[in-house]
């Protein structure tokens, strides 16, 4: 069985040597001779159960260094040392770094293994818990959609594909937490649950609905939200679901006011994938149209104010892409020449630097590498990466 691991942090190597060979035994022990260290240690993906620091260390403290580790390793138990006895201190290190136990030195052995002990137990205790969440909301889900497909199968095909262009759109777009985004995409029709297939399947296609089916269609977000609020951690998933269909100048349901950026970036993704779904469905089977795609897009653009303009563009460039072309974020330092800029650069004016569809090259590379060091960002700039012998023809010409 594995030794569970222990990060010591301290500036004093003699200190470091001193806790490896009292818990080597007992522990998988890593040191990190300073703050900076650790967190270069944790930032690399070392896995650690507990993490002991020094309070007094140059450059940054134990409290900001625990700090910091919580949001890189934030199931770590975290322990504090130090020589003095400050009661501020103290509370400053619970409450900011929510610090697990604060000892005094010189701590004893007896005293530290002690805490250790004490460490390792809710760290074990918190991955019991963390984990038995885990399967029970995945078990939840599972059993809803499941359900959701067995009882209405026009529901379930849509959310089945709005989840697929949803998080095509959270990938381009860089999106954070998107396991959100697709929890909230597969689970936005349950609100449909109960609804007629004839209906849905008129509403999916953007046809009219009599008084009492709108009515009933209009209100499946809020359904949907209300039920999913219910299981635990999934609060923002919530909130996506009951703005999926908020427009982004502030118009639809729910009728509150939050209008752009406040609405939840996935409801703005979630909104983009519902109505190019619903209007590409109009145009082919309806309209027969010969590019429903094209019509869609169209008719989405004509709708001013409706979506988060990022969103749409990100739509636009998925669905129009050339053939071969595949569309990442790269950060600068993966620029290659004959790579496709897919969106437009403001400089720090606001001005146009460089624009949407440019073929890029070294010089505008190094345009951009100097755009990311002037906002000192590590930027990642949206391309359209073209067929690999495309791109290394491209990087010849280049040369």
């Amino acid at each position: 069985m594995d030794k569970p691991r222990i990060m010591f942090v301290d500036d004093d190597q003699e200190i470091l040597a001193a806790y490896a060979r009292a818990f080597r035994k007992r522990y998988a022990v890593e040191v990190a001779a300073g703050p900076e260290v650790g967190l270069d240690m944790l930032r690399a993906g070392l896995p650690v159960a507990v993490v002991v620091s020094d309070l007094r260390m140059p450059g940054m403290d134990g409290v900001e260094f625990l700090g910091r580790v919580r949001e890189i390793r934030p199931e770590a138990v975290r322990i504090i040392l130090t020589g003095f006895a400050d009661i501020g201190v103290a509370m400053a290190a619970v409450n900011k770094s929510k610090v697990f136990s604060f000892l005094t030195k010189p701590c004893p052995e007896a005293d530290l293994e002690e805490a250790l002990a004490a460490a390792l137990r809710q760290y074990q205790l918190l991955a019991a818990e963390k984990e038995l969440l885990r399967g029970t909301v995945r078990g939840t889900i599972k059993l809803l959609t499941n359900l959701l497909e067995m009882v209405n199968p026009e529901a379930f095909g849509k959310s089945s594909r709005v989840k697929r262009l949803a998080v095509d759109l959270g990938a381009y777009l860089g999106v954070e937490d998107a396991w959100r985004l697709e929890l909230a995409a597969m689970l936005s029709q349950i609100g449909c649950a109960a609804m007629p297939a004839e209906s849905l399947r008129r509403a999916y296609r953007g046809e009219p609905l009599p008084g009492d089916k709108a009515y009933e269609f209009a209100m499946h977000p809020r359904i949907a939200a209300d039920l999913v609020s219910n299981i635990p951690r999934l609060r923002e998933v919530a909130e996506i679901i009951a703005y999926q269909e908020k427009r982004y100048d502030g118009g639809g349901l729910p009728p509150d006011g939050t209008s752009g950026e406040r609405i939840p970036l996935g409801a703005r993704i979630l909104k983009v994938a519902l109505d190019f779904d619903t209007l590409e469905a109009l145009y082919r089977y309806k309209r027969q149209s010969a590019n429903p795609v094209a019509e869609a897009l169209d008719r989405m653009g004509d709708r001013e104010g409706w979506y988060d303009p990022d969103v749409f563009g990100a739509l636009q460039s998925l669905a129009t892409l050339p053939d071969g072309f595949e569309p990442r974020l790269v950060p600068v330092e993966e620029l290659a020449p004959g790579m496709l800029l897919d969106q437009d650069v403001l400089d720090l004016k606001g001005e146009l630097a460089l624009s949407r569809g440019l073929e890029l090259n070294t010089v505008s590379i190094r345009r951009l590498a100097g755009q990311a060091g002037q906002t000192g960002k590590k930027a990642r700039w949206r391309v359209l990466v073209p067929p690999a012998e495309k791109l290394a023809f491209a990087k010849i010409l280049d040369g």
